[in-house]
């Protein structure tokens, strides 16, 4: 085996290393600024716990509302249902499947009920 041989095989070897690297810091750099992907049951269960913060939710367009392509939809993720104030996206139809992301937002509670959790949608994905 020849000396060019040899170096050249330790460059591909340290390039391929390099690539490997930046691509593994990249992808790490970009899942930590995406929310997480919370089940419906976890918002309801504790809403405040997420209040103000950001998550992703996915599930089917149970039933939607809107004028002029404002208003509200309910998304089951087969945990539960929450209602999502619609973005400039527009108002889905019942039976889309999507993901939500945006800020989960609380109403009032009465006799330990709560009665407006919300998610405030900032984008969506089919």
């Amino acid at each position: 085996m020849s000396l060019d041989n040899l170096l050249g095989g330790i460059v591909v070897t340290q390039n391929t290393r390099v690539v490997s690297v930046l691509s593994l810091t990249l992808a790490v750099l970009l899942l930590a600024g995406c929310p997480p992907r919370v089940s419906i049951e976890k918002i309801n269960r504790d809403p405040g716990r997420y209040a103000g913060k950001e998550v992703t939710v996915a599930g089917k367009v149970v039933d939607s509302y809107g004028v002029l392509g404002r208003g509200a939809f309910e998304i089951d993720d087969g945990t539960g249902a929450l209602w999502v104030l619609a973005g400039h996206y527009g108002v889905p139809e019942a039976g889309a499947k999507l993901a939500v992301r945006g800020n989960i937002e609380q109403g009032f509670t009465l006799v330990g009920r709560n009665f407006a959790t919300i998610l405030r949608e900032t984008e969506r994905r089919r």
